[in-house]
């Protein structure tokens, strides 16, 4: 899963919570709101929870402030140095979505911020099943991150960072696996989740689905 980004993350480690502070204007939209975003979604989470992506560590923190137990998953290697810095009370492990230690903890949500895209939609759905068979009776899933609501709205975005001078972000948002809300929608309703989104930014949406029977 995504390890063709490994390197990437290892790369921007040390300048991402600058990135997602909004001090890169490229992607100033992109991360606006994010401590609130963040803040939110640690609300939402259930202990004990298990996050993929965790990054820096910036949602962990949040949560573990709640008193919530973290199982973090990180890919890269510079990610889970300044993780473990940051947040020395969850335990961070090397992995990702579809590949992970499996540990015995019960999980009660799965969460995690800017990070699903890097799936391509075949591990996207292998990653939703395997959600469901690890989360416990009404567990949530629970993710930030950038979608489209169309094929239509993906071009607007483009051209619209086109024409800004962006040129970065609108490679990204064409060469990244970002995924289209009712595609994404009919993954967590085929693997038994009812789930909502809704828009947050001009690209972050709240994704939530919850377990059914």
């Amino acid at each position: 899963m995504g390890i063709e980004f490994v390197d990437l993350f290892n790369q921007w480690a040390s300048s991402y919570d600058d990135t997602v502070a909004g001090k890169d204007p490229e992607y100033r939209e992109v991360f606006e709101g994010y401590d609130e975003m963040l803040e939110r979604l640690a609300k939402l989470s259930i202990s004990p929870v298990m996050e993929f992506g965790v990054g820096t560590a910036n949602l962990t923190r949040k949560m573990v402030d709640q008193d919530k137990v973290v199982l973090g998953i990180e890919p890269s290697s510079e990610m889970r140095r300044i993780a473990k810095v940051k947040c020395p009370e969850a335990a961070i492990y090397d992995g990702n979505f579809l590949e992970y230690p499996h540990l015995l903890s019960p999980i009660r949500s799965i969460v995690s911020s800017f990070a699903f895209h890097h799936l391509t939609t075949e591990e996207k759905e292998a990653a939703i099943k395997s959600f469901h068979g690890r989360l416990e009776k009404e567990g949530q899933v629970i993710f930030i991150d950038t979608l489209f609501e169309n094929k239509d709205h993906k071009q607007s975005l483009v051209k619209n960072a086109e024409k800004s001078g962006f040129l970065n972000l609108a490679q990204d948002l064409q060469e990244e696996y970002y995924a289209y809300l009712e595609e994404l929608k009919e993954m967590f309703k085929n693997q038994g989740f009812m789930v909502n989104f809704e828009q947050l930014n001009k690209y972050a949406w709240l994704i939530q689905a919850k377990k059914g029977e």
